[in-house]
């Protein structure tokens, strides 16, 4: 079967399911999307490489990866291979320089790895057709609401800490940034950082 090449275009809190998030793959030579629900900690997991953050402490996929690369192992893909009561199967494509081996993962692990090693992803035209939603009219890229807890509304607690971030000065920002790092809030990070890059270029 052809594959066909997807990009991550978003990744967003899940309106549908308490504490899980809409991971979004767009179709690379396409309008079609494919939106897959993951959960908090693999979404973090890929927003923290998707923005270049450093954790203070490797995360189980960084980990994954500093093992692999240390036996000279390289992701060559992942393939989203099949669909199945609404849960998608994948498989990632390794090689240790002298045979190609596959394995199974959960999608969300293996995205998370692809991301790191970046490694395409691909998936096939019958699960497109099953599962993608076209868009229509002009696409965009978003990164938001990777929120931790689920007490509250994600979406207004990220508006006003950005807000708050905002009103602080430099000095205030830099230091607020470390801490965040400090204690692994890599979402604040995150809104951190684009305070900062709004300052220097305005």
């Amino acid at each position: 079967m052809k594959k066909i090449k997807l990009d991550i275009v978003g990744l967003s809190y899940s309106q549908t399911q308490s504490g899980a998030y809409a991971l979004v793959l767009g179709e690379v030579s396409g309008r079609r999307r494919l939106p897959i629900i993951i959960g908090g900690f693999e979404a973090q997991a890929i927003a923290i490489e998707i923005e270049k953050m450093t954790p203070s402490r490797p995360l189980t996929h960084d980990l994954f990866k500093t093992f692999a690369e240390t036996y000279h192992i390289r992701i060559d893909e992942v393939i989203i291979y099949n669909l199945v009561d609404g849960i998608f199967y994948a498989k990632i494509i390794f090689n240790d320089g002298h045979k190609q081996t596959e394995i199974d993962a959960r999608t969300s692990d293996a995205i998370a790895l692809a991301v790191r090693f970046k490694a395409p992803v691909y998936t096939y035209e019958f699960i497109l057709a099953s599962a993608g939603i076209v868009i229509e009219g002009n696409d965009f890229v978003f990164l938001e609401n990777i929120e931790s807890s689920g007490a509250n509304d994600p979406e207004i607690m990220a508006s006003k800490e950005t807000s708050s971030f905002a009103s602080m000065t430099d000095d205030q920002l830099q230091e607020t940034l470390s801490k965040a790092l400090a204690e692994e809030m890599y979402e604040k990070a995150a809104r951190i950082r684009d305070e900062i890059t709004r300052r220097k270029s305005s």
